[in-house]
């Protein structure tokens, strides 16, 4: 099955599906990860907080597969929002995955309630795509306000917004408003941590489909346009999250779905969130 790709504001492409490494421990890291590309997937989203860079591009190095054919997200941690300490950590991160440059790199939070104010990270990060150590760069759990200060006080719109996003969270306007500025949307949590997948909804679709209600959700994140990466460390799962480009949802099971919205996140709430490892 052929991925889709998204062109990103910047002319980079992004694989829509990718494979996340989120919670996975890093003594499991590269095996998922090895298997996940064994599977077909060429998008790998990991982050700095997440512990795990150095057994993703261990599995990156060990696959043989040539680096320009693997997309490699990853992300800023919380402490290292300061200029001179987002530098070295971006220089820590490439050491650690054995890469020269990033495909796309991330402010994870804004963290409203800390002294470095997040227009100083987003411009450590400008420097950081000059300097080529990534291709693109963007920010993840920022709010419109957020994003609204960057349009203001810097000169680069980020490709990218990473934000939960599932069908108790649809999101609506905020990814609209990435759109009307150029900015991709990447749906983190896409099942909703598995909180959605006894949805009898959803449960329908899949049973009408003969899929399994994860395949429904990721489909249905898919024709949004959201960019979603599943993770799993289980070799069937990881298979069947890949399989979503050999059926389609209906105009009617989409908007379906979309009325199951509840406003409900499973992670923190971006405006209050300020936490520092």
């Amino acid at each position: 099955m052929s991925v889709p790709t998204i062109t990103l504001n910047n002319g980079v492409e992004i694989p829509q599906l990718g494979f996340g490494v989120f919670q996975i421990p890093p003594e499991d890291t590269k095996a998922a990860t090895l298997t996940a590309l064994e599977v077909g997937y060429r998008h790998i989203d990991t982050a700095e907080m997440y512990g795990n860079e150095k057994e993703v591009g261990q599995a990156v190095a060990e696959s043989g597969i040539p680096r320009d054919q693997i997309f490699i997200t990853s992300k800023l941690n919380n402490g290292f929002h300061a200029t001179d300490d987002a530098l070295r950590a971006t220089d820590q991160t490439l050491t650690d995955l054995g890469l020269e440059s990033l495909d796309l790199f991330l402010i994870h939070w804004p963290l409203p309630g800390i002294d470095i104010d997040y227009v100083e990270t987003w411009k450590a990060l400008e420097k950081i795509h000059a300097d080529g150590k990534s291709r693109a760069i963007g920010v993840s759990n920022f709010q419109r306000a957020h994003l609204e200060r960057l349009f203001s006080e810097t000169d680069v719109v980020p490709a990218v917004n990473q934000i939960e996003v599932h069908p108790y969270l649809t999101q609506n306007a905020l990814r609209a408003f990435n759109s009307e500025h150029g900015i991709a949307t990447e749906a983190w949590s896409p099942i909703a941590q598995g909180d959605v997948l006894d949805d009898p909804v959803l449960n329908k679709i899949a049973q009408d489909k003969g899929r399994t209600p994860a395949q429904v959700t990721l489909r249905w994140h898919i024709q949004r346009g959201d960019i979603v990466f599943p993770k799993s460390v289980t070799r069937s799962r990881v298979e069947e999250n890949f399989a979503l480009f050999d059926f389609d949802l209906s105009v009617e099971d989409v908007a379906a779905i979309d009325a199951l919205n509840k406003d409900r996140r499973r992670g923190p709430d971006p405006d209050e969130f300020n936490y520092i490892p």
